[in-house]
């Protein structure tokens, strides 16, 4: 209990303001929880509801690369106010639009890409503000509490958005979202207060195009960060293509409903906040690197596959607890990886960069996701007989494409993991062995 309070008050500014940026992002991921459902029920297409995911990723990884420079240059706690609040304008105006009966798909394209942009620029000082208000002892307790937070996020998002979206209408998931939003901006604007970064005033301010080289060349010469970067890409390219071959075959799969989505996130939440209390409680292991590289595989090779199999509920949700219940330890070991060897005056740039070069793929699968499904693989499984081998493993009807497309990612994931760890870039990240550990080898 004395080590436990003692935590709590060397983590009291960071856990401020996680907990009211936590609230934020559960009335902003109902939001879109809302819209996913909406933009299916009005379209039928995969690659149109994958699309808003495009919008919104397009402009975070096309100008990640400039904001992060301009984040170092700026003060960190009002660009995320800025920021934050110019992004509400957009639910504000999806609100209104609906209450008009004047909303329309590219009007969620248009928004989605302006509220993109803004995180662009919000997530750099976000990240530097996470930095500079948690103790270095503390980083991956810090990171298991985001990740605590991302799962409590994805277990409340369909039952509070479907909930008050059945009994209050769609408008009051848009409201909550934005009363969410109003609690975290005061609490940022009257109470939390970041320390003060020390600069050399007697060096002129660099350009921003100097600034994003920065973290261009430091990337360069740490092949090492660059590599574990470039892993997470191709990790994201066949996730991102996983997040849009979902919604298809849960709405409309025998067996998937509206709830039976629902209920996939709600476990996936769960997973997640077991996934993430574990992250916060194991000891800090010998080889991070050996945890990403192994849990990574442990969920490409799992849930895929029971999604692709599966022909019942049950079976999809033991898929999502073996899919997801690593990814915090995961992300706990990559925070730490990167929090401990980028310096903390450099991190705003070379996050930037690294936004741009990790998450590119995230738009690229998701539109590459909804396209295979519309146009691959539904059409594939339409032109089955009843006695042809891919009716006898995936069954028949609308959304056995993309349970096909499930088996592929699961392929494509696996093989990605393997090929990762071989290269051994990676693996220089690891501290240098003490000489206790290395006479524990030899022996």
């Amino acid at each position: 209990m004395k080590r436990f309070s003692k935590t709590l008050v060397d983590m009291k500014d960071f856990l401020f303001l996680w907990l009211t940026q936590t609230f934020s992002q559960l009335g902003s991921s109902m939001t879109s929880f809302a819209l996913i459902l909406w933009s299916y029920e009005q379209t039928g297409s995969a690659l149109s509801t994958a699309l808003l995911t495009v919008c919104s990723y397009a402009p975070y990884v096309l100008m990640s690369i400039f904001a992060g420079a301009l984040s170092d240059r700026w003060n960190k706690r009002a660009t995320m106010l800025v920021c934050d609040a110019l992004a509400a304008t957009g639910t504000l105006l999806i609100l209104v639009l609906h209450m008009t009966s004047g909303l329309r798909i590219w009007h969620l394209y248009l928004l989605n890409a302006f509220s993109g942009l803004m995180n662009t620029v919000q997530q750099p000082a976000s990240d530097v503000a996470t930095t500079l208000l948690t103790p270095k002892d503390y980083y991956q307790q810090a990171s298991a509490c985001r990740s605590f937070g991302n799962s409590l996020v994805n277990i409340l998002t369909p039952v509070c958005a479907a909930a008050l979206a059945a009994f209050a209408g769609v408008e009051v998931v848009f409201l909550f979202d934005l009363i969410t939003f109003a609690a975290a901006f005061l609490s940022l604007l009257f109470w939390i207060r970041l320390p003060r970064q020390e600069q050399d005033n007697s060096k002129p301010k660099e350009p921003v195009l100097q600034s994003a080289k920065i973290g261009l060349q430091y990337l360069k010469k740490e092949k090492g960060i660059l590599t574990l970067i470039l892993f997470l890409a191709a990790i994201n390219l066949t996730a991102s293509m996983y997040n849009a071959a979902l919604p298809a075959m849960m709405l409309t799969r025998a067996g998937g409903s509206e709830t039976a989505y629902g209920v996939i996130n709600t476990v996936t939440g769960l997973t997640m906040l077991l996934g993430s209390v574990i992250a916060s409680a194991v000891p800090a292991p010998k080889s991070r690197v050996r945890v990403i590289c192994n849990t990574l595989l442990i969920s490409m090779s799992t849930e895929n596959f029971f999604l692709a199999f599966g022909r019942s509920l049950p079976v999809w949700c033991i898929g999502a607890f073996l899919g997801w219940i690593v990814i915090p330890l995961m992300n706990a070991n990559l925070d730490v990886v990167m929090r401990s060897h980028i310096p903390v005056d450099l991190q705003g740039r070379v996050y930037s960069v690294r936004n741009t070069f990790q998450f590119f793929t995230i738009p690229l699968g998701y539109g590459l996701g909804g396209a295979l499904v519309d146009h691959v693989f539904e059409p594939l499984m339409a032109r089955q007989t009843a006695d042809s081998l891919l009716v006898r493993l995936f069954g028949s009807g609308k959304g056995t494409g993309a349970a096909v497309l499930f088996l592929v990612l699961g392929f494509v994931g696996v093989i990605t993991c393997l090929v990762f760890r071989r290269i051994k870039a990676i693996w220089k990240l690891e501290p240098p062995a003490t000489p206790k550990e290395k006479e524990q080898t030899t022996h």
